[in-house]
């Protein structure tokens, strides 16, 4: 109960100034997150990009987006994070190998 109410009248009163201000309830809004609304934007921005590429990265961060990227590059093909090796240990080596198809025979 508020301290409106608690001093004036215990009751709600619908014209109430006073016991309208106390049921207000506040929102933090983007104040709870660890990163600007914007940053968080561009973030997701670039993980759609890479997908709009027909990339699937490990992650939503930068890092997995860039080392998907890298990733792709290497291998010639899209990179896809459920099928293949982390996106930051390919290497030219383990290129050849995932290019060759040894990695999927039973």
């Amino acid at each position: 109960m508020s301290l409106h109410r608690i001093r004036t009248h215990p009751e709600y009163v619908e014209n109430c100034f006073g016991c309208k201000i106390g049921d207000l309830q506040l929102n933090a809004g983007d104040a709870t997150r660890d990163i600007p609304d914007k940053q968080w934007q561009h973030k997701l921005a670039n993980y759609k990009k890479a997908r709009a590429d027909g990339i699937q990265p490990g992650g939503t961060s930068e890092a997995h987006v860039d080392a998907a990227y890298k990733a792709s590059e290497l291998l010639g093909k899209a990179y896809q994070a459920e099928s293949m090796p982390k996106a930051h240990k390919i290497n030219k080596r383990v290129a050849e190998v995932v290019n060759t198809g040894i990695l999927n025979k039973p």
